[in-house]
């Protein structure tokens, strides 16, 4: 009888590990952030990353910083997808990621990219710099993390759009991402 019952808890044990490391579906984590995103009247910040990416772990950090933190925390639902992962690192892919990007137009961007939704699923603005005007199938340049004057631009012009962010609030999140441009 213990042998059995050992067994049985081993088994569930097993596979409460499995689910646990298999990253959720990107339909239904975009699906999950929305709906929390309709509740609570904020937007969607859907960031596509990798481990090996280093620009993904400077966006993460950025957005993380204290400093503005809490502006993303008041007007986002930040949803996190990971994608295009390195070989024997593909485990750690959300399934159906890649086939996100490509449904949005931006699965040749690189990484990280980022889409904001509006808290009905409609995409509203993406990490590509187009011609003033370009509709959103045009394709642009990926800002990934932005650094850059123009990226930090798109990014701050972008959060204007689908937030309630004040003129200072966007300031300090520019500043943030400003440490992120590369010294020559």
């Amino acid at each position: 009888m213990k042998t059995l019952l050992f067994g049985l808890i081993l088994a569930v044990s097993l596979q409460s590990a499995v689910a646990q490391s298999t990253p959720a579906p990107a339909e239904e984590v975009l699906n999950t952030a929305v709906a929390k995103a309709a509740r609570e009247n904020k937007s969607v910040l859907a960031i596509f990353h990798a481990s090996w990416c280093g620009w993904c772990h400077k966006m993460t950090a950025s957005l993380n910083d204290p400093a503005i933190k809490p502006y993303f925390d008041k007007h986002y639902i930040i949803a996190d997808f990971t994608v295009y992962e390195s070989k024997g690192k593909e485990h750690l892919e959300n399934p159906g990621a890649a086939e996100l990007l490509k449904k949005y137009n931006n699965a040749d961007q690189g990484l990280p990219t980022w889409l904001v939704f509006d808290n009905k699923k409609n995409l509203i603005a993406d990490s590509q710099i187009r011609p003033q005007g370009a509709a959103m199938t045009t394709k642009g340049q990926n800002a990934g993390c932005p650094a850059a004057p123009e990226e930090i631009l798109h990014f701050i012009n972008c959060l204007k759009m689908s937030s309630g962010l004040n003129t200072e609030e966007l300031a300090q999140i520019a500043a943030v991402f400003q440490k992120n441009q590369v010294k020559h």
